[in-house]
């Protein structure tokens, strides 16, 4: 991240330092940044739980967010208050309250999945497939590591996700093939990393 103030870099660097996650590093520096500019680029040490409660409204009356934005915008300044200012503050602000909007949740058939599906190519495919067949998320499943995909047990352990907590979950026999195809491309290239002169005399395809 290209973060130009000291003051947002350290917050940048603690956050990093409690092991939050990127996107939550991001979202949460976002809405410092933007509280910080709607306040004329005053400092938040200066700035009291009314400017906080007073930009909170902002966004909900003029800004029109969700309210869903709205809290995630609420618990960057919580944070920042209680973390950085050290200055918590207090469980009832008074500020006014996105309109909660009730949406149907949007769900594919397997007969759509399957056309999604096909449409993809590996490792693509076979990441989007993992992600439908044992429940991942996105960034789950780009973290995934050889050593946590269990073939004994037909399951894969995720370490580390939302909440810093670990889970194990089942994993479709029907990846295996290609699960072993990739392990065998990224054995390919960490061997060419340490062995280089040594690569042409390997024929990983038969592994």
């Amino acid at each position: 991240m290209n973060i130009k103030s000291p003051f947002l870099l350290f917050i940048y660097e603690h956050m990093h330092t409690l092991r939050y996650a990127k996107r939550t590093i991001e979202s949460y520096l976002y809405w410092i940044r933007f509280f910080i500019k709607y306040n004329k680029n005053q400092h938040p040490n200066v700035l009291s739980e009314h400017d906080v409660e007073s930009f909170l409204s902002y966004l909900a009356n003029q800004r029109q967010v969700a309210a869903s934005t709205q809290t995630i915008a609420l618990n960057a300044l919580v944070f920042l208050y209680k973390e950085i200012i050290k200055r918590p503050l207090k469980l009832t602000l008074n500020f006014h309250r996105s309109a909660k909007t009730t949406k149907l949740p949007e769900v594919l058939t397997p007969q759509q999945v399957s056309m999604l599906l096909n449409q993809l190519a590996n490792p693509q495919k076979l990441l989007a497939s993992i992600m439908y067949g044992s429940g991942l998320r996105l960034m789950e499943a780009i973290r995934l590591r050889i050593q946590d995909i269990n073939f004994d047990y037909q399951c894969i352990e995720v370490w580390n996700t939302k909440g810093f907590k670990n889970r194990r979950v089942t994993l479709a026999t029907e990846l295996n093939q290609e699960l072993v195809k990739q392990m065998n491309i990224a054995k390919a290239f960490y061997l060419q990393d340490i062995y280089p002169s040594d690569l042409k005399m390997r024929d990983f395809s038969k592994r």
